[in-house]
């Protein structure tokens, strides 16, 4: 704990933007020097986009871990996705674009309310897309924010090259303050190589066209290995002093249930119609799985058996929190009125 706490503060502090623009910066000029060798850019006129780039106090802000690292709770983050507004928007939202979910669902394999829960979690059906100027918030992410600076250089890197590839200024795109843009929150890697054209109208409008949005979210997760007509994860009950060691393989599936429970641990099926299963988990898919927990302070903890699907979402946000009410959401769509 007293390590975490330290990089923390080493973060807080190193993390400070710098006053003025970029473009005397060393370590911008060896990148626009990158961008010139790699890809063919013109130095000055990306020297030209730097000199008009200033650091976000903002992002710096917005991207800092808490100040106490242990306070997550499953419940509070749950809440504040899975409540009634999203909700009622999520089956609205379903209801106009009902045929371009299905077509998504009948080329991609992926259920309607998956797609439409990711795009209600990551911008409130469109509502709350971020202002934040896209080549600025991560600039300043790339050579202000040191912990996670070679992933957002390479999404600065991501953007560059989308904007040539659509004949648009780096300077005209906006998002959120991680540089993640339009309804279904994609960075700029993953624009270019997930989203698609699902209205045919000749152009790619993650901004403006739910349907671009819809195909692009469904054809993300294809793309990382969604698995058809397989369950995303189930709520068990565990017990046994095998519990913490099945915790700390992660979350990618490694074992069907009847081998965890050789490891001293005995699961029950939560919520089903038989909630009671034999040691080797007779009542859970035959198929690989992760020990997932959900922890609330001061609550007891959820677990959930994450299957294939469940780790697929995680790519899109590599949280076991993010998954899991991704889910709950999706669920909340298709039983509520």
């Amino acid at each position: 704990m007293r390590r975490l706490l330290l990089l923390i503060v080493l973060a807080v502090f190193s993390a400070q933007p710098r006053a003025g623009t970029y473009a005397q910066r060393a370590d911008v000029q060896a990148f626009v020097e990158h961008m010139r060798q790699q890809h063919g850019f013109d130095a000055d006129a990306l020297g030209g986009l730097f000199r008009r780039t200033q650091p976000i106090a903002a992002v710096i802000k917005a991207i800092m871990p808490p100040k106490d690292p242990g306070v997550r709770s499953w419940q509070a983050y749950r809440g504040r996705f899975v409540e009634p507004k999203r909700i009622a928007a999520g089956r609205h939202f379903m209801h106009l674009h009902a045929a371009q979910l299905a077509a998504a669902e009948t080329r991609f394999g992926v259920p309607a309310e998956i797609i439409a829960a990711i795009i209600g979690i990551e911008t409130f059906y469109g509502k709350q897309p971020g202002r934040f100027e896209t080549f600025a918030a991560l600039t300043t992410l790339a050579f202000d924010y040191p912990p996670r600076a070679e992933l957002f250089r390479r999404e600065l890197e991501e953007l560059l090259l989308l904007a040539r590839e659509e004949n648009r200024s780096p300077l005209s795109y906006t998002g959120s303050y991680a540089g993640a843009l339009g309804l279904p929150q994609f960075l700029p890697s993953s624009r270019r190589r997930f989203a698609i054209d699902f209205d045919d109208d000749g152009r790619i409008d993650l901004d403006a066209s739910p349907a671009d949005a819809i195909g692009s979210v469904a054809n993300f997760l294809a793309g990382h290995g969604w698995e058809h007509e397989t369950p995303i994860a189930v709520v068990v009950g565990i017990a046994g002093d095998g519990v913490q060691a099945l915790i700390d393989e992660g979350i990618a599936p490694q074992r069907a249930p009847r081998q965890m429970a050789t490891a001293n641990v005995r699961l029950t099926r939560v919520g089903a119609d038989d909630t009671a299963t034999d040691a080797a988990g007779e009542a859970f898919p035959d198929r690989p799985a992760a020990l997932i927990d959900l922890i609330t302070p001061n609550a007891a903890t959820e677990y959930r058996l994450g299957f294939r699907n469940f780790y697929v979402i995680t790519r899109y946000n590599r949280s076991s929190f993010y998954a899991a009410a991704v889910m709950d959401l999706a669920t909340a769509l298709l039983t509520s009125k």
